[in-house]
């Protein structure tokens, strides 16, 4: 077996853990590069099925392809797709104009994820987060309980050694799983690649400018690259020193803001 399928096998062992172990499950999907993988993976774990609903916490305020993308997946894909808004805080005019990035990202992602877990009861969720993408990150696990208010302790994280991981929790315990933790952000476009997996064409230099994370609208910024295909971003991070989340405002407006965000139940 070669890197990436050390990799996908990983993945879907660990998507399957959950399956079994969890019988209230879900997955996260921000239509970005990384949860899509995710959904691939589950197809493959589960002979070409997503067999558990698939949620999409809706700001209002991503791009106008990466909405078209998602109805467009959700239908060829089969995918038993839940939308999530914080309706209150909309209605409040909670916005990126009237309130700084990392207020409205508690607002309008972590607290609309808190209403959803709350009503539908899930005691699983599955995301497609990757340690190499931000410090506050790479301190999570593989299967990483919250408390009752669904925050993460990132300084209580139970052990995971040798690929041996704690999945039996009391029955309503809240548990993330994170299927993608060793991946890179290169091992993830080498497998999309390899996969012939569909994204969202802003990755996708355009105008001397792509974007590297897909975010809300206003807070997300293009970087500067000639990247027009696949293997072109390929090699363009196989020798840059740019942060991938260079781009994402909300990361830079606070001090330790990520890990702030996290702590309260951030994805």
């Amino acid at each position: 077996m070669d890197h990436l399928d050390k990799l996908e096998n990983q993945s879907i062992f660990i998507l399957r853990e959950a399956y079994k172990k969890f019988d209230r499950l879900a997955c996260l999907w921000s239509m970005g590069k990384d949860s899509t993988v995710l959904l691939w993976l589950a197809r493959k774990a589960f002979f070409g099925r997503v067999p558990f609903p698939v949620v999409h916490i809706d700001t209002t305020f991503k791009f106008p392809e990466m909405y078209e993308y998602r109805e467009r997946l959700a239908r060829e894909w089969g995918l038993d797709l839940t939308v999530g808004k914080n309706e209150e805080a909309l209605a409040r005019g909670v916005n990126y104009q009237n309130y700084d990035p990392v207020t409205v990202c508690h607002e309008l992602k972590t607290v609309a994820l808190q209403q959803m877990i709350n009503q539908i009861k899930w005691n699983g969720l599955i995301v497609g987060i990757r340690r190499d993408e931000d410090g506050t990150r790479a301190k999570e696990r593989f299967f990483s309980p919250r408390n009752i208010d669904f925050e993460w302790d990132y300084k209580d994280q139970p052990p995971e050694l040798w690929n041996q991981f704690k999945t039996d929790y009391d029955k309503d315990t809240h548990v993330r799983i994170h299927p993608l933790l060793e991946w890179t952000e290169v091992d993830v476009w080498r497998y999309i690649e390899r996969e012939s997996i569909p994204v969202v064409n802003l990755y996708f230099a355009k105008g001397g400018k792509r974007y590297r994370t897909l975010g809300c609208r206003p807070i997300t910024k293009p970087v500067e690259s000639s990247a027009d295909t696949v293997e072109k971003i390929i090699e363009e991070l196989e020798h840059t020193k740019i942060s991938e989340r260079v781009g994402r405002e909300q990361d830079h407006s606070q001090r330790y803001a990520m890990q702030k965000l996290r702590a309260k139940g951030y994805m």
